[in-house]
């Protein structure tokens, strides 16, 4: 079992920028690839940043540029640093952890972006 929590939402201007935290705890887990993914009302959930157990990263293109993934092995916590923050990007953004065994998702944190 793994516990998922996602933190750092909020409502930020456009330009803004936001830093979203994901902490994960588990027993007797191996911890692989972390994503962070964004789901918008009438819209599927898409994925915007992965990292992996060997820290590579993958984006998506709407996040290249703008978006960071970086992982803290020693405090088990993945952040997404958001910045130059658009209206579109408004949704709720979720954490995913994978392990051998399964995925596990938290609640999700919501972001705002006011124009």
């Amino acid at each position: 079992q793994v516990q998922v929590v996602e933190s750092g939402g909020g409502l930020v201007q456009a330009g803004g920028s936001l830093t979203l935290s994901c902490s994960f705890s588990g027993n007797n887990v191996r911890i692989g690839a972390i994503g962070w993914y964004r789901q918008s009302p009438g819209k599927q959930r898409e994925l915007i940043a992965r990292i992996n157990a060997g820290d590579r990263t993958n984006y998506a293109d709407s996040a290249e540029g703008r978006f960071t993934i970086s992982r803290d092995s020693a405090k088990n916590t993945v952040d997404l640093q958001m910045n130059s923050l658009r209206p579109d990007d408004t949704a709720v953004y979720y954490c995913k952890v994978e392990t051998q065994w399964m995925n596990y998702w938290g609640q999700g944190t919501q972001v705002t972006v006011s124009s």
